[in-house]
């Protein structure tokens, strides 16, 4: 899972980037505002400052959340007042930390998180079985040969079900932000997915093409063909 980090202190960034690898997380860091805008899109979870330059943390909180409800944020304060805290809450904050923090206690909250955001040890759609810690997929009982790309897409939109995503945000959120390519890779990436999974683009059992718009896996509750 990636975690970003935001924060304009670099001690504060390499505490705790060492200790959210050594738990096993992949990392992503941005010291202002604006680069964090531009980095949350890979992101599972955010941990987002307040006091940041060119864009504090109340507006970062605030596009984020505007753009995906979904994703949690744990925020940073140097500010421990009830009013801080409750305007954080308001604005779409899932946790706060009041500096200074454990670190261990950061990577508990962030785990805590991320539990209650759904990233749970097993997804199962029909005959679809998806392991996201031990990245293993299972169709039938049977093991699916993917590709790191290919789970990473699948694993995106199965944890949303129901939800479009646009080509180029997969991109973004499964190759990130920098990727040289253009929206034929993801038809090309949802292709392959769905000859492994033996679905029917025209009858689809959990990939579903939104015209003119994206992808979106199939509500966990519609029936499987």
């Amino acid at each position: 899972m990636k975690v970003l980090l935001v924060d304009d202190d670099p001690a504060i960034l390499e505490v705790l980037r060492a200790y959210l690898q050594g738990a096993g997380f992949s990392v992503l860091e941005a010291q202002d505002g604006e680069e964090a805008l531009l980095l949350f899109p890979q992101a599972d979870l955010v941990v987002l400052d307040l006091m940041l330059p060119k864009m504090d943390g109340w507006r970062v909180a605030e596009a984020i959340k505007r753009e995906r409800p979904e994703l949690s944020i744990l925020m940073l304060t140097a500010r421990g007042e009830e009013e801080e805290r409750v305007r954080g809450l308001e604005l779409g904050a899932d946790d706060y930390v009041v500096k200074p923090f454990s670190p261990k206690e950061v990577v508990a909250r962030i785990k805590a998180l991320l539990r209650r955001a759904g990233l749970k040890e097993e997804l199962t759609y029909g005959p679809l079985r998806l392991l996201p810690r031990k990245r293993e997929a299972y169709l039938g009982g049977e093991p699916l040969p993917l590709s790191r790309l290919e789970f990473d897409l699948l694993l995106t939109l199965a944890q949303h079900p129901g939800m479009v995503f646009s080509r180029e945000r997969l991109l973004e959120k499964v190759w990130g932000p920098d990727f040289p390519g253009v929206d034929r890779v993801v038809d090309v990436h949802i292709a392959g997915l769905r000859k492994k999974l033996g679905d029917d683009p025209d009858n689809p059992r959990f990939i579903e093409t939104v015209r003119g718009v994206g992808y979106r896996f199939k509500e966990a509750n519609a029936p499987f063909p």
